[in-house]
């Protein structure tokens, strides 16, 4: 498996589980350093979506972790590319729930989606909160 110096990757990070995680840690394998960027609730807002944590401790939780080496505010869905230059990130990663909405980047780095954690997801840890 080839070893990249730099790797990015987006998120919410709403009610932190072992998803989020087990995804973080092994895109962090894939290279010597990984960037996350976390959604502002302004983003989330913009899509529709309610945060439980505010971004402060999200972006705090993420940065606390020992794979991640930068975490980054998301505010928009265009400044992915500005990222990737910016910081030199040679790997995109994603949960393949996004398979193919970011192939553009290709023309900036490797793009890769990766499996998510069966079993487990922020809308279904919501869902059971509700009942």
């Amino acid at each position: 498996m080839k070893k990249y110096k730099r790797a990015i990757t987006y998120g919410t990070y709403d009610l932190f589980h072992v998803g989020h995680l087990r995804l973080l840690k092994r895109i962090a394998d894939m290279a010597d350093e990984l960037y996350v960027a976390v959604s502002s609730d302004e983003f989330n807002a913009l899509k529709g979506k309610v945060c439980i944590i505010p971004f402060e401790d999200r972006a705090e939780i993420v940065k606390a972790l020992a794979c991640v080496k930068k975490v980054i505010r998301e505010d928009n869905w265009e400044q992915k590319i500005s990222d990737i230059k910016d910081n030199h990130c040679d790997l995109f990663a994603m949960g393949d729930d996004w398979e193919g909405k970011f192939d553009f980047l290709k023309e900036y780095c490797d793009v890769v989606y990766l499996p998510r954690t069966p079993g487990i997801s922020t809308t279904d840890i919501k869902k059971n909160l509700k009942k």
